[in-house]
Protein backbone atom coordinates (compact mmCIF):
# COMPACT_ATOMS: atom_id res chain seq x y z
CA UNK A 1 0.00 0.00 0.00
CA UNK A 2 1.19 3.48 -1.03
CA UNK A 3 2.00 6.51 1.29
CA UNK A 4 -1.40 8.57 0.14
CA UNK A 5 -3.63 5.04 0.32
CA UNK A 6 -2.42 4.88 4.06
CA UNK A 7 -3.44 8.43 4.08
CA UNK A 8 -6.91 7.81 3.10
CA UNK A 9 -7.08 4.85 5.09
CA UNK A 10 -6.48 7.10 7.83
CA UNK A 11 -9.04 9.57 6.77
CA UNK A 12 -11.25 6.93 6.09
CA UNK A 13 -11.00 5.45 10.15
CA UNK A 14 -11.39 9.07 11.55
CA UNK A 15 -14.51 9.78 10.15
CA UNK A 16 -15.93 6.54 11.21
CA UNK A 17 -14.22 7.04 14.64
CA UNK A 18 -15.75 10.21 14.63
CA UNK A 19 -19.58 9.16 13.37
CA UNK A 20 -19.22 6.87 16.39
CA UNK A 21 -18.56 9.90 18.81
CA UNK A 22 -15.39 9.11 19.59
CA UNK A 23 -13.89 12.07 20.86
CA UNK A 24 -12.61 14.31 18.24
CA UNK A 25 -8.87 15.01 20.30
CA UNK A 26 -8.75 11.32 20.67
CA UNK A 27 -9.77 10.19 17.20
CA UNK A 28 -7.40 12.98 15.57
CA UNK A 29 -4.29 11.77 17.74
CA UNK A 30 -4.96 7.84 17.10
CA UNK A 31 -4.84 8.01 13.49
CA UNK A 32 -2.50 10.32 13.32
CA UNK A 33 -0.26 8.20 15.05
CA UNK A 34 -1.00 5.12 13.98
CA UNK A 35 -0.79 6.81 10.07
CA UNK A 36 3.08 7.65 11.17
CA UNK A 37 3.52 4.77 12.74
CA UNK A 38 2.80 2.69 9.27
CA UNK A 39 5.06 5.17 7.44
CA UNK A 40 7.74 6.14 9.42
CA UNK A 41 8.38 3.50 11.72
CA UNK A 42 8.46 3.52 16.05
CA UNK A 43 11.55 5.39 16.06
CA UNK A 44 10.37 8.35 14.04
CA UNK A 45 6.73 8.55 15.92
CA UNK A 46 8.05 8.85 19.18
CA UNK A 47 10.16 11.42 17.63
CA UNK A 48 6.69 13.48 16.58
CA UNK A 49 5.43 12.56 19.88
CA UNK A 50 8.04 14.28 21.54
CA UNK A 51 8.06 17.03 19.82
CA UNK A 52 4.99 17.78 18.39
CA UNK A 53 2.64 18.41 20.87
CA UNK A 54 4.96 20.50 23.05
CA UNK A 55 6.22 23.17 20.23
CA UNK A 56 2.41 23.45 19.36
CA UNK A 57 1.40 24.23 23.14
CA UNK A 58 3.80 26.21 23.42
CA UNK A 59 3.25 28.50 20.96
CA UNK A 60 2.62 32.40 22.23
CA UNK A 61 -0.04 32.96 19.58
CA UNK A 62 -2.18 30.61 21.58
CA UNK A 63 -2.44 32.22 24.47
CA UNK A 64 -4.78 34.24 22.40
CA UNK A 65 -7.58 31.65 22.88
CA UNK A 66 -7.78 31.36 26.80
CA UNK A 67 -7.74 35.16 27.31
CA UNK A 68 -10.33 35.98 24.97
CA UNK A 69 -12.53 32.87 26.46
CA UNK A 70 -11.69 34.79 30.36
CA UNK A 71 -12.80 38.12 28.77
CA UNK A 72 -16.26 36.26 27.86
CA UNK A 73 -16.82 33.89 30.77
CA UNK A 74 -16.05 36.87 33.01
CA UNK A 75 -18.43 38.91 31.26
CA UNK A 76 -21.19 36.42 31.59
CA UNK A 77 -21.10 35.67 35.27
CA UNK A 78 -20.58 39.22 36.12
CA UNK A 79 -23.56 39.62 34.22
CA UNK A 80 -22.06 42.47 31.56
CA UNK A 81 -23.96 40.69 28.86
CA UNK A 82 -27.49 41.03 30.26
CA UNK A 83 -29.05 44.09 29.28
CA UNK A 84 -27.32 43.00 25.39
CA UNK A 85 -30.97 42.28 24.82
CA UNK A 86 -32.83 44.86 26.56
CA UNK A 87 -30.85 47.18 24.74
CA UNK A 88 -31.60 46.08 21.12
CA UNK A 89 -35.16 45.42 22.02
CA UNK A 90 -35.35 48.73 22.91
CA UNK A 91 -33.61 49.87 19.94
CA UNK A 92 -35.21 47.43 17.63
CA UNK A 93 -38.71 46.80 18.68
CA UNK A 94 -40.87 48.79 16.85
CA UNK A 95 -40.16 46.89 13.68
CA UNK A 96 -42.54 44.15 12.93
CA UNK A 97 -40.89 41.10 14.13
CA UNK A 98 -39.53 43.39 16.64
CA UNK A 99 -38.70 40.90 19.33
CA UNK A 100 -36.88 38.29 17.02
CA UNK A 101 -35.13 40.86 15.22
CA UNK A 102 -33.74 42.54 19.02
CA UNK A 103 -32.72 38.82 19.69
CA UNK A 104 -30.71 38.76 16.29
CA UNK A 105 -29.46 42.16 17.83
CA UNK A 106 -28.64 40.61 20.94
CA UNK A 107 -26.99 37.81 19.82
CA UNK A 108 -24.17 39.83 17.41
CA UNK A 109 -23.56 42.19 20.46
CA UNK A 110 -22.89 38.91 22.53
CA UNK A 111 -20.93 37.23 19.86
CA UNK A 112 -18.55 40.20 20.13
CA UNK A 113 -18.00 39.65 23.65
CA UNK A 114 -17.68 36.14 24.15
CA UNK A 115 -16.64 34.78 20.77
CA UNK A 116 -18.87 31.34 21.27
CA UNK A 117 -21.68 30.09 19.80
CA UNK A 118 -22.63 27.31 21.93
CA UNK A 119 -22.56 29.72 25.07
CA UNK A 120 -24.34 32.90 23.07
CA UNK A 121 -27.06 30.35 22.06
CA UNK A 122 -27.66 29.07 25.54
CA UNK A 123 -27.79 32.55 27.16
CA UNK A 124 -30.48 34.14 24.35
CA UNK A 125 -32.24 31.13 24.23
CA UNK A 126 -32.58 31.56 28.58
CA UNK A 127 -33.53 35.24 27.65
CA UNK A 128 -35.10 36.21 24.02
CA UNK A 129 -37.47 32.89 23.55
CA UNK A 130 -39.48 33.20 27.14
CA UNK A 131 -40.31 36.98 25.79
CA UNK A 132 -40.81 36.02 22.37
CA UNK A 133 -43.69 33.28 23.47
CA UNK A 134 -44.54 35.49 26.25
CA UNK A 135 -45.63 37.94 23.67
CA UNK A 136 -47.35 35.57 21.38
CA UNK A 137 -44.97 35.36 18.96
CA UNK A 138 -44.98 32.02 16.78
CA UNK A 139 -42.39 28.99 18.89
CA UNK A 140 -41.03 27.50 15.63
CA UNK A 141 -39.98 31.24 14.92
CA UNK A 142 -38.83 32.24 18.36
CA UNK A 143 -36.48 28.81 19.07
CA UNK A 144 -35.45 29.02 15.12
CA UNK A 145 -34.36 32.50 15.78
CA UNK A 146 -32.21 32.04 18.35
CA UNK A 147 -30.34 28.80 17.18
CA UNK A 148 -29.59 30.64 13.98
CA UNK A 149 -28.48 33.84 15.87
CA UNK A 150 -26.55 32.11 17.76
CA UNK A 151 -24.26 30.83 15.28
CA UNK A 152 -22.88 34.00 14.91
CA UNK A 153 -20.60 33.64 17.87
CA UNK A 154 -18.24 31.57 15.10
CA UNK A 155 -18.00 34.62 12.59
CA UNK A 156 -17.99 37.56 14.68
CA UNK A 157 -14.39 38.28 16.49
CA UNK A 158 -13.32 37.42 18.96
CA UNK A 159 -14.12 34.12 17.20
CA UNK A 160 -12.20 31.00 19.02
CA UNK A 161 -12.95 28.92 15.48
CA UNK A 162 -11.02 32.31 13.63
CA UNK A 163 -7.82 32.29 16.10
CA UNK A 164 -7.64 28.41 15.39
CA UNK A 165 -7.19 29.13 11.82
CA UNK A 166 -5.30 31.65 12.30
CA UNK A 167 -2.80 30.21 14.00
CA UNK A 168 -2.76 26.83 11.83
CA UNK A 169 -2.59 28.61 8.81
CA UNK A 170 0.04 31.22 9.99
CA UNK A 171 -1.84 34.62 8.64
CA UNK A 172 -2.21 37.85 11.36
CA UNK A 173 -5.49 37.20 13.42
CA UNK A 174 -6.19 40.91 13.29
CA UNK A 175 -6.79 40.68 9.46
CA UNK A 176 -8.83 38.09 9.74
CA UNK A 177 -10.80 39.40 12.79
CA UNK A 178 -11.69 41.93 10.19
CA UNK A 179 -12.13 40.11 7.74
CA UNK A 180 -14.93 38.71 9.38
CA UNK A 181 -17.15 41.94 10.35
CA UNK A 182 -18.60 42.75 6.98
CA UNK A 183 -19.79 38.74 6.29
CA UNK A 184 -21.07 38.78 10.47
CA UNK A 185 -22.89 41.78 9.76
CA UNK A 186 -24.45 40.16 6.53
CA UNK A 187 -25.30 37.74 8.39
CA UNK A 188 -26.98 39.69 11.04
CA UNK A 189 -29.10 41.57 8.02
CA UNK A 190 -29.90 38.44 6.26
CA UNK A 191 -31.58 37.09 9.49
CA UNK A 192 -33.35 40.25 10.19
CA UNK A 193 -34.48 40.78 6.57
CA UNK A 194 -36.18 37.33 6.68
CA UNK A 195 -37.75 38.07 9.67
CA UNK A 196 -38.94 41.23 8.47
CA UNK A 197 -40.16 39.76 5.12
CA UNK A 198 -41.84 36.83 6.66
CA UNK A 199 -43.72 38.71 10.10
CA UNK A 200 -44.72 40.93 6.87
CA UNK A 201 -46.16 38.34 5.08
CA UNK A 202 -47.50 36.73 7.92
CA UNK A 203 -48.04 38.93 10.46
CA UNK A 204 -50.08 36.38 13.14
CA UNK A 205 -46.21 35.24 13.53
CA UNK A 206 -45.24 38.19 15.95
CA UNK A 207 -47.61 40.83 17.42
CA UNK A 208 -46.88 44.31 16.80
CA UNK A 209 -44.96 45.50 19.81
CA UNK A 210 -45.12 49.03 20.70
CA UNK A 211 -42.37 51.52 20.42
CA UNK A 212 -39.75 52.50 23.45
CA UNK A 213 -39.74 56.21 23.93
CA UNK A 214 -36.20 57.46 24.19
CA UNK A 215 -35.97 57.75 27.64
CA UNK A 216 -35.75 53.75 28.18
CA UNK A 217 -33.38 53.66 24.86
CA UNK A 218 -31.20 55.78 26.66
CA UNK A 219 -31.71 53.58 29.94
CA UNK A 220 -31.17 50.79 27.84
CA UNK A 221 -27.47 52.44 26.52
CA UNK A 222 -26.80 53.33 29.82
CA UNK A 223 -26.68 49.65 31.20
CA UNK A 224 -24.55 48.09 28.75
CA UNK A 225 -22.25 51.18 27.79
CA UNK A 226 -18.85 50.38 30.14
CA UNK A 227 -19.48 46.99 27.80
CA UNK A 228 -19.41 48.69 24.55
CA UNK A 229 -16.75 50.83 25.49
CA UNK A 230 -14.46 47.21 26.35
CA UNK A 231 -15.14 46.07 22.71
CA UNK A 232 -14.29 49.33 21.11
CA UNK A 233 -11.22 49.48 23.12
CA UNK A 234 -10.29 45.67 22.49
CA UNK A 235 -10.60 45.36 18.87
CA UNK A 236 -10.19 49.50 18.19
CA UNK A 237 -6.88 48.35 19.78
CA UNK A 238 -6.09 45.30 17.09
CA UNK A 239 -7.54 47.06 14.15
CA UNK A 240 -5.64 50.19 14.61
CA UNK A 241 -2.02 48.19 15.57
CA UNK A 242 -1.65 49.72 18.84
CA UNK A 243 -1.23 46.01 20.19
CA UNK A 244 -1.50 42.20 19.32
CA UNK A 245 -4.27 40.00 19.65
CA UNK A 246 -2.67 38.13 22.40
CA UNK A 247 -2.06 41.53 24.23
CA UNK A 248 -6.27 42.40 23.04
CA UNK A 249 -7.30 39.57 25.07
CA UNK A 250 -5.12 40.36 28.13
CA UNK A 251 -6.86 43.73 28.19
CA UNK A 252 -10.38 42.64 27.66
CA UNK A 253 -10.17 40.16 30.32
CA UNK A 254 -8.85 42.75 32.48
CA UNK A 255 -11.22 45.52 31.83
CA UNK A 256 -14.50 42.83 32.08
CA UNK A 257 -12.77 41.97 35.61
CA UNK A 258 -12.34 45.68 36.36
CA UNK A 259 -15.74 46.75 35.15
CA UNK A 260 -17.66 43.83 36.81
CA UNK A 261 -16.01 44.56 39.90
CA UNK A 262 -16.79 48.40 39.84
CA UNK A 263 -20.22 47.53 39.16
CA UNK A 264 -20.43 44.91 41.83
CA UNK A 265 -21.79 42.28 39.72
CA UNK A 266 -18.25 40.36 39.66
CA UNK A 267 -18.26 38.06 43.21
CA UNK A 268 -15.03 35.96 43.68
CA UNK A 269 -16.98 32.81 42.89
CA UNK A 270 -17.58 34.34 39.46
CA UNK A 271 -14.61 35.04 38.69
CA UNK A 272 -13.69 31.65 39.85
CA UNK A 273 -16.43 30.08 37.74
CA UNK A 274 -15.19 31.77 35.01
CA UNK A 275 -11.58 30.73 35.23
CA UNK A 276 -12.46 27.01 35.88
CA UNK A 277 -14.22 27.29 32.35
CA UNK A 278 -11.70 28.73 30.81
CA UNK A 279 -9.37 25.98 32.05
CA UNK A 280 -11.89 23.43 30.67
CA UNK A 281 -12.66 24.92 27.34
CA UNK A 282 -8.59 25.76 26.90
CA UNK A 283 -8.14 22.19 27.55
CA UNK A 284 -10.53 20.74 25.41
CA UNK A 285 -9.47 23.27 22.54
CA UNK A 286 -5.31 22.92 23.03
CA UNK A 287 -6.28 18.58 23.23
CA UNK A 288 -8.26 18.56 19.98
CA UNK A 289 -5.73 21.11 18.43
CA UNK A 290 -2.39 18.88 19.18
CA UNK A 291 -4.58 15.89 17.45
CA UNK A 292 -4.87 18.26 14.35
CA UNK A 293 -1.06 19.43 14.50
CA UNK A 294 -0.40 15.43 14.91
CA UNK A 295 -2.59 14.56 11.84
CA UNK A 296 -0.92 17.21 9.55
CA UNK A 297 2.75 15.62 10.20
CA UNK A 298 0.93 12.25 9.05
CA UNK A 299 -0.37 13.69 5.99
CA UNK A 300 2.80 15.40 5.45
CA UNK A 301 4.65 12.29 5.46
CA UNK A 302 1.77 10.66 3.22
CA UNK A 303 2.44 13.35 0.94
CA UNK A 304 -1.85 13.64 1.02
CA UNK A 305 -1.74 17.70 0.73
CA UNK A 306 -0.08 17.27 -2.77
CA UNK A 307 -2.42 14.53 -3.94
CA UNK A 308 -5.23 16.54 -3.68
CA UNK A 309 -3.36 19.78 -4.95
CA UNK A 310 -2.85 17.84 -8.29
CA UNK A 311 -5.99 16.61 -8.51
CA UNK A 312 -7.39 20.14 -8.21
CA UNK A 313 -5.12 21.15 -10.82
CA UNK A 314 -5.55 18.48 -13.22
CA UNK A 315 -9.48 19.08 -12.76
CA UNK A 316 -8.79 22.53 -13.83
CA UNK A 317 -11.44 24.16 -11.90
CA UNK A 318 -11.79 27.72 -11.48
CA UNK A 319 -11.19 29.59 -7.77
CA UNK A 320 -15.17 30.05 -7.38
CA UNK A 321 -15.31 25.83 -8.52
CA UNK A 322 -13.03 25.29 -6.00
CA UNK A 323 -14.95 26.99 -3.37
CA UNK A 324 -18.19 25.84 -4.19
CA UNK A 325 -16.95 22.19 -4.58
CA UNK A 326 -15.41 22.61 -0.57
CA UNK A 327 -18.41 24.50 0.62
CA UNK A 328 -20.91 21.44 -0.43
CA UNK A 329 -18.13 19.27 1.55
CA UNK A 330 -18.04 21.32 4.59
CA UNK A 331 -22.20 21.14 4.42
CA UNK A 332 -21.83 17.37 4.25
CA UNK A 333 -19.15 17.08 7.15
CA UNK A 334 -21.22 19.54 9.09
CA UNK A 335 -24.10 17.52 9.26
CA UNK A 336 -22.43 14.86 11.23
CA UNK A 337 -18.92 16.17 13.13
CA UNK A 338 -18.22 18.81 15.03
CA UNK A 339 -17.12 22.16 13.43
CA UNK A 340 -13.76 22.78 15.15
CA UNK A 341 -13.02 18.90 14.22
CA UNK A 342 -14.39 19.69 10.85
CA UNK A 343 -11.89 22.71 10.37
CA UNK A 344 -9.08 20.80 12.29
CA UNK A 345 -9.50 17.50 10.03
CA UNK A 346 -9.35 19.46 6.65
CA UNK A 347 -7.25 22.43 7.12
CA UNK A 348 -4.21 20.17 6.43
CA UNK A 349 -5.14 19.28 2.99
CA UNK A 350 -6.95 22.54 1.77
CA UNK A 351 -4.18 24.79 2.98
CA UNK A 352 -2.04 23.64 0.19
CA UNK A 353 -4.63 23.69 -2.32
CA UNK A 354 -5.83 27.39 -1.45
CA UNK A 355 -2.09 28.52 -1.63
CA UNK A 356 -1.46 27.15 -4.98
CA UNK A 357 -4.69 28.35 -6.24
CA UNK A 358 -3.50 31.75 -5.29
CA UNK A 359 -7.23 32.03 -2.58
CA UNK A 360 -6.15 34.47 -0.19
CA UNK A 361 -5.98 32.45 2.92
CA UNK A 362 -8.11 35.15 5.16
CA UNK A 363 -10.98 35.10 2.24
CA UNK A 364 -10.48 31.26 3.00
CA UNK A 365 -10.58 31.19 6.62
CA UNK A 366 -13.78 33.89 6.75
CA UNK A 367 -16.08 31.43 4.29
CA UNK A 368 -14.90 28.29 6.25
CA UNK A 369 -15.71 29.37 9.49
CA UNK A 370 -19.36 31.11 7.39
CA UNK A 371 -19.84 27.07 6.49
CA UNK A 372 -18.97 25.90 9.60
CA UNK A 373 -21.69 28.47 11.44
CA UNK A 374 -24.21 26.77 9.34
CA UNK A 375 -22.80 23.58 9.96
CA UNK A 376 -24.54 24.17 13.63
CA UNK A 377 -27.66 24.76 12.50
CA UNK A 378 -27.94 22.03 9.62
CA UNK A 379 -29.18 18.27 10.80
CA UNK A 380 -28.80 15.87 11.94
CA UNK A 381 -26.47 17.18 14.08
CA UNK A 382 -26.96 20.81 14.43
CA UNK A 383 -25.17 21.95 17.64
CA UNK A 384 -26.99 24.92 18.22
CA UNK A 385 -30.13 23.21 18.26
CA UNK A 386 -29.57 20.86 20.51
CA UNK A 387 -28.68 23.35 22.79
CA UNK A 388 -31.59 25.73 22.49
CA UNK A 389 -33.66 22.02 22.66
CA UNK A 390 -32.52 21.99 26.33
CA UNK A 391 -32.90 25.59 27.49
CA UNK A 392 -36.93 25.22 25.91
CA UNK A 393 -37.39 21.72 27.45
CA UNK A 394 -40.53 19.98 26.09
CA UNK A 395 -42.02 22.66 24.86
CA UNK A 396 -41.19 21.72 21.19
CA UNK A 397 -39.29 18.49 19.65
CA UNK A 398 -36.01 18.60 18.27
CA UNK A 399 -37.55 18.26 14.91
CA UNK A 400 -39.60 21.05 15.44
CA UNK A 401 -36.77 22.99 16.03
CA UNK A 402 -34.77 22.05 12.84
CA UNK A 403 -37.90 23.03 11.06
CA UNK A 404 -37.58 26.60 12.80
CA UNK A 405 -33.83 27.40 11.53
CA UNK A 406 -34.94 26.39 7.67
CA UNK A 407 -35.72 30.01 6.77
CA UNK A 408 -32.29 31.36 8.28
CA UNK A 409 -30.73 28.48 5.99
CA UNK A 410 -32.03 30.41 3.15
CA UNK A 411 -30.52 33.20 4.86
CA UNK A 412 -27.36 31.93 4.95
CA UNK A 413 -27.32 30.72 1.16
CA UNK A 414 -28.13 34.21 0.12
CA UNK A 415 -24.87 35.40 2.38
CA UNK A 416 -22.45 32.26 1.01
CA UNK A 417 -23.87 33.46 -2.68
CA UNK A 418 -22.47 36.93 -1.74
CA UNK A 419 -19.29 35.93 -0.46
CA UNK A 420 -18.35 33.52 -3.22
CA UNK A 421 -19.38 35.85 -6.61
CA UNK A 422 -18.22 39.17 -3.84
CA UNK A 423 -14.71 38.35 -2.16
CA UNK A 424 -13.95 41.78 -1.97
CA UNK A 425 -17.01 41.68 1.02
CA UNK A 426 -14.14 39.83 3.12
CA UNK A 427 -11.16 40.93 2.27
CA UNK A 428 -11.14 45.03 1.43
CA UNK A 429 -11.28 45.68 5.25
CA UNK A 430 -7.85 43.47 5.47
CA UNK A 431 -6.44 45.49 2.84
CA UNK A 432 -7.70 48.54 3.91
CA UNK A 433 -6.09 48.20 7.30
CA UNK A 434 -2.91 46.85 5.47
CA UNK A 435 -2.01 49.88 3.48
Amino acid sequence: MDSVAIALTGLAILTVLLALRVPVAAALGLVAIGGIWALQGERATWAVLRSTPHAFAASWSLSAIPLFLLMGYVAFNARLTDGLFRFARAWLSFLPGGLAISSVGGAALFSSVTGSSVACAAAMGKIAVPAMVERGYDKSLAVGTIAAAGTMGSLIPPSTVLLLYAIFAEVPVSSLFIGAVIPGLLTALSYAAMILLRVLRQPELAPREKGTDWAERLAALGETWPLFLMVIVVFGGIFGGFFSATEAGAVGAGAAILIGLAKRTLSMRGLGDAMRETIQSTSSIFLIAIGASLLTRFFAFAGLPDYVQSLFADAGLSQVAIIVSIAVLYVILGMFLDPIGVMLLTLPVLLPVFEAQHISLIYAGVVLTKLLEIGLITPPVGLNVFVIKNVIGDMMSTDQVFRGVLWFLLADLVVMILLIAFPQTVIWLPDLLAN
